[in-house]
């Protein structure tokens, strides 16, 4: 059997993201692949309630040293996966008290070892609607300037993961509407 892919796959909150991977999943599993999606802020969050973190959001005012403690056990647990393709939903930092703090630092990228990355972004005004429109969620208020920082830091820590890592980086736009188009880009980057 061939070793699992494991991909990785940023995006800033509101690029619509997780319709995206529904897609992937949907369009992987009619090809018989073994596909699985993990969300890395949902493993550590499952760590953080054993300590009484009661909300997921609380996790990104968390002190660095503590997310860092919870990254290495999120990563190690990932890293045990053996589906055909592992799809790890996360985002490229963490805007933390602190600054923009590398969601995938070094040390979980030795413990992960990723096969590809995928940096998936959208147009600012299309984030921001999206963002508006999520009550699932207690996201920080945010403007289109801040956006756009946003999608500039992600595509620099992104870039940094790959060079650290060699694993290759594909940035994807996911575009309103054009959900299958951005899917067909980031299967055919990862080599299926």
């Amino acid at each position: 059997m061939a070793e699992s892919k494991k991909v990785v796959v940023v995006g800033i909150p509101g690029v619509g993201k997780t319709s995206l991977l529904e897609r992937i999943v949907e369009i992987l599993k009619n090809q018989n692949k073994s596909v699985s999606v993990n969300s890395f802020g949902t493993i550590m969050y499952e760590v953080a309630k054993e300590k009484g973190i009661k909300d997921r959001d609380e996790l990104r005012k968390l002190p660095v040293s503590e997310q860092k403690i919870l990254q290495k056990i999120a990563a190690e647990k990932l890293a045990l996966l053996n589906d055909d393709i592992v799809i790890i939903d996360t985002h490229a930092f963490i805007n933390s008290s602190e600054g923009y703090y590398p969601g995938l630092p070094e040390h979980v990228l030795k413990i992960i070892k990723p096969s590809n990355f995928v940096s998936v972004s959208a147009l600012p005004e299309e984030i921001y609607n999206r963002r508006m429109k999520d009550d699932t969620r207690n996201r920080d208020k945010i403007s289109l300037d801040n956006i756009k920082k946003e999608l500039t830091a992600q595509s620099g820590m992104i870039s940094a993961c790959a060079v650290i890592s060699g694993s290759p980086v594909k940035h994807v736009l996911n575009r309103e509407g054009k959900i299958d188009e951005a899917a067909d880009k980031i299967i055919r980057a990862i080599g299926l």
